[in-house]
């Protein structure tokens, strides 16, 4: 007889662990301190299912860049230089991990690619709506030392199974007619299999999958330490850390803040997924009426304002890019990403309770990676609950 479970968190990471639990026959209860699924860092989202984004950002180009973007007010990446040991400790650990960044990238895509079959077949079998459009995903390149970087970073994604080519300029008017390119665009790199979709309600609908068809329990609690008698899986985001805490496990995570946009009713707005590299901005087409917009980096704790001067650069790049677009009715987001100096989510169990699992920790992956991380932390904990029939 398999064990009751319980999932503290009910975004993408908590509510596809509980499926994979419960389709192995698991009684399953979800908590979570919101009424709703998904109503923190999985709300809103870039909404891009990508092993195109899996290079980790562990470089020294990396940091070069965030010193340069220290003095530059709308810059890509932001960091608050207030003293925190705990921010400060996550930057010489990112920094720490660079030498391993070309081993992570490259797992990092093939779990991608693992996650995109999963989700698919999820949707298939529970017959869920989530405004999935499937035109693949275009980056473009403005700088001839990113270029080079990419057709470098390619070849990994190439190894790990990942089909995507170079593309000249005229091959990206021709992959997205909708974009009006920038004067020095030097050429992209194009994949067919990446896809984008709603995450809210992908989550909202699975729920719905969940409590309706396998007896899934939704319970609208805070947790605030662990002490289980029974197997629980921690699945808080950026609150993992501190819930990790409360029984001597210390989680590198750090809160690294992001903002989007969605623009309603886009009837200028591009169908093919897009990231532009340059602006690290990234634009997804959610369904027939939206376009979600995204972008930006920032380091300065659990703060999540929606702080305009962040918001101003991704209406004024959607308006630069699609000519025509109407920014008038849009709707701001601001999100906190789980993200560990590695760039890897931590998926395994603790080890000074064995009745504690953690998956958590995907950065700005959580879409992309958690139908295969939860997958994995499921089967582990079956096999756990099996070895002690």
């Amino acid at each position: 007889m398999n064990k009751k479970v319980a999932i503290v968190g009910a975004g993408i990471a908590g509510i596809t662990t509980a499926y994979y639990l419960a389709r192995a026959g698991h009684e399953v209860v979800i908590y979570d301190k919101r009424k709703h699924p998904a109503m923190a860092t999985s709300y809103g989202n870039g909404g891009q299912l990508s092993a195109s984004n899996a290079e980790t950002w562990n470089s020294w180009r990396s940091v070069k860049k965030g010193v340069k973007w220290l003095f530059k007010a709308d810059a890509p990446l932001k960091i608050n230089p207030s003293i925190s040991i705990e921010k400060y400790t996550w930057i010489y650990r990112f920094i720490r991990a660079i030498p391993n960044a070309e081993k992570n990238t490259y797992d990092t895509c093939m779990w991608a690619l693992a996650a995109h079959k999963l989700y698919k077949e999820i949707a298939t079998r529970e017959n869920l709506s989530f405004d999935m459009v499937e035109k693949g995903i275009l980056h473009i390149y403005t700088d001839q030392s990113e270029l080079d970087n990419a057709r470098k970073v390619n070849k990994i994604y190439n190894k790990a199974g990942l089909e995507r080519w170079e593309v000249s300029p005229k091959e990206c008017l021709d992959i997205e007619p909708a974009l009006v390119p920038p004067p020095k665009l030097l050429g992209g790199f194009y994949n067919e299999t990446d896809f984008t979709g709603d995450i809210h309600k992908f989550c909202t609908n699975l729920l719905s999958v969940l409590e309706t068809k396998y007896n899934v329990k939704h319970v609208n609690k805070e947790v605030k330490f662990l002490n289980p008698d029974i197997p629980l899986v921690v699945c808080a985001g950026v609150n993992s850390r501190e819930l990790a805490k409360t029984i001597g496990d210390n989680l590198p995570i750090y809160p690294v803040k992001g903002y989007s946009i969605t623009i309603h009713n886009p009837e200028v707005a591009p169908w093919t997924s897009m990231l532009d590299d340059g602006a690290k901005i990234v634009t997804s087409r959610l369904g027939e009426d939206r376009l979600r917009v995204a972008g930006t980096a920032e380091l300065n704790g659990y703060n999540t304002d929606i702080i305009q001067r962040r918001i101003r650069p991704l209406i004024r790049w959607s308006e630069k890019m699609f000519p025509g677009i109407n920014t008038e009715y849009i709707t701001p987001w601001a999100g906190l990403r789980p993200m560990t100096p590695y760039m890897m989510p931590i998926v395994k169990r603790s080890k000074r309770n064995d009745n504690i699992y953690y998956n958590t920790g995907h950065g700005h992956l959580g879409w992309t990676l958690s139908a295969y991380t939860a997958q994995k932390i499921a089967e582990q904990i079956t096999e756990s609950s099996d070895a002690q029939k």
